[in-house]
């Protein structure tokens, strides 16, 4: 039996569950509206404020379905309760953000800005210091969505290994080389 698969989905306070018959569930919370269609090998149970998923078989397949739907829909449940939350951080001299909205307005070194229109389950705030590396903080339900976006903008400059410079996650350790100069010695 999978592990995370057989673990039950518990259904919090304010969130209603939905399962029609085209396998698609509908989780709406206070946060906002999620869905996610699932395969229809695994039958889903709601019972007592909470959600199990169950399987046919054993096939390897079929096994690891029943992991991942278990994991999106307890995702989706966390999302419209609780909410996701991602920091990140503009490392690097002349690094800028600004927000209007949903527009991120970004100058990452490069000779002209970088301007991102955000999907409206996205919020962005950019805040910035004096003496502190520019942060940008995004909110949504959406993991995935949140996620994709985070991974959008650390990809226009990642962290680059001699002096640290890029956009990173808010925490995260970058491994640093030394450069050519400590080399010759």
């Amino acid at each position: 039996m999978s592990r995370v698969g057989k673990a039950p989905v518990t259904i919090k306070d304010g969130v209603e569950i939905k399962i029609d018959d085209n396998n698609v569930v509908t989780v709406k919370g206070p946060k906002g509206e999620l869905t996610q269609e699932i395969d229809p090998v695994i039958t889903l149970k709601v019972e007592e404020g909470e959600l199990t998923l169950e399987r046919p078989n054993d096939d390897k397949d079929i096994r690891s379905k029943h992991g991942l739907y278990r994991a999106l829909i307890n995702n989706m449940v966390e999302g419209v309760t609780q909410g996701y939350k991602i920091e990140l951080e503009l490392v690097g001299v002349g690094y800028r953000a600004k927000t209007a909205g949903q527009r991120l307005e970004l100058a990452l070194g490069y000779s002209h800005p970088i301007v991102m229109e955000l999907a409206p389950e996205v919020k962005v705030v950019a805040e910035t210091v004096k003496g502190q590396n520019p942060i940008v903080t995004l909110e949504s339900h959406d993991k995935q969505l949140i996620g994709q976006v985070a991974a959008k903008i650390r990809s226009l400059r990642k962290p680059e290994p001699y002096k640290g410079k890029g956009v990173r996650y808010k925490g995260e350790h970058i491994r640093r080389k030394a450069g050519k100069a400590a080399a010759k010695k």
